[in-house]
């Protein structure tokens, strides 16, 4: 329960259907935030649902746990140039690892969230799309495979955003109207992302420059800098907005583009970072990418070597950032999650 409407819900809905429900809700951040799940005010809204629903409710302390496997790795990436995904790592890491882990060990039979996504299918399960669209969370869940589906339920995954929320306020629910999380969890909404860094790392001065070399600007901070950004990077000689077409951290250099520079045919999936729900995509297999959490599907075709899967566009996309999550549908039934990969 982390403190929202949807785990709330979810959490009420396994009680309407007469289940054993017990509240957990984590502690993971140490460090001062006001943004993101599972704040102090998070944890007492959690706890006031739970006593509504007339549940127990624990808090389990993962902070240790969330620094080495979210937080530290988040601060490595940017250094290294790359932009991470620390939810998707705290899905992976903590919810359905030390959470999973720990709800096995206490007994329980399975472990519910209030994630918008469905699990279906009777001995090959499939993770597929929550009903509501907007809301769809299947993207941060891709990389949960066969085990994890058949120890989680997403109770709230056939509803709707306003279905959640109208059931919570008949049930009078204190998180009934309250606006939905929408930051990292462990930076704070004055101090933003150049915050929490800059306590963290020290940052470097770089070159902007274009495709031809020529020096065209710079930075004050190249590790803060993402492939595709436009802000910040000025105008072209013909007065059009230019993108970030590459960040090199090392060089000290951050190279820029038009529009129509600014687009890939292809991404790379080095072979370590893929997960799959079921069985793998191999040579030759047509799927449907997903490159950010609501980003828009683009069918692809799949190459496959020994040390890496290749997703091939059939129309170029936006430039994809080192580090970012690939999720991979299925070409036929494109609510259903195949596997992911992060982006070399």
């Amino acid at each position: 329960m982390s403190g929202g409407v949807d785990s709330s819900v979810a959490a009420a809905l396994l009680v309407e259907q007469g289940h054993d429900v017990v509240g957990a809700t984590l502690k993971l951040w140490g460090g001062p935030s006001d943004s993101g799940c599972c704040s102090v005010a998070d944890v007492d809204d959690a706890r006031r649902v739970a006593q509504q629903l007339g549940i127990d409710h624990h808090v389990f302390n993962l902070t240790e746990e969330f620094d080495e496997h979210v937080v530290a790795p988040y601060v490595a990436a940017h250094a290294q140039g790359r932009t991470p995904n620390p939810c998707i790592e705290c899905n992976r890491s903590i919810k359905f690892d030390r959470l999973l882990e720990r709800s096995d060990r206490l007994g329980f039979d399975r472990l519910a969230t209030g994630h918008h996504a469905r699990v279906t299918g009777v001995g090959s399960l499939r993770l597929r799309r929550g009903a509501d669209a907007a809301k769809d969370q299947s993207y941060v869940l891709s990389m949960l495979g066969q085990a994890e589906l058949a120890r989680v339920v997403f109770p709230v995954g056939e509803m709707t955003k306003s279905d959640v929320r109208v059931h919570a306020a008949r049930l009078g629910l204190r998180t009934a109207a309250k606006p939905d999380s929408q930051d990292v969890c462990f930076i704070g909404s004055v101090e933003g992302r150049r915050g929490f860094l800059s306590r963290q790392m020290e940052f470097h001065a770089a070159n902007v420059v274009n495709a031809g070399g020529e020096t065209v600007g710079s930075v004050d901070a190249v590790e803060l800098v993402t492939v595709g950004q436009r802000r910040g990077m000025g105008h072209g000689t013909d007065g059009k907005r230019r993108y970030v077409l590459s960040v090199d951290v090392a060089s000290r250099r951050v190279t820029v583009g038009s529009a129509a520079d600014a687009v890939t045919a292809k991404v790379t999936l080095p072979t370590g970072s893929l997960t799959w729900v079921d069985r793998p995509l191999v040579h030759g297999d047509r799927a449907v990418a997903q490159v950010s959490a609501h980003g828009r599907p683009a069918p692809c075709s799949i190459a496959c070597t020994d040390e890496e899967l290749i997703v091939e566009f059939d129309v170029p996309q936006r430039p994809i950032a080192a580090g970012q999550t690939i999720a991979l549908y299925d070409d036929v039934d494109p609510d259903a999650v195949v596997g992911a990969g992060i982006a070399a």
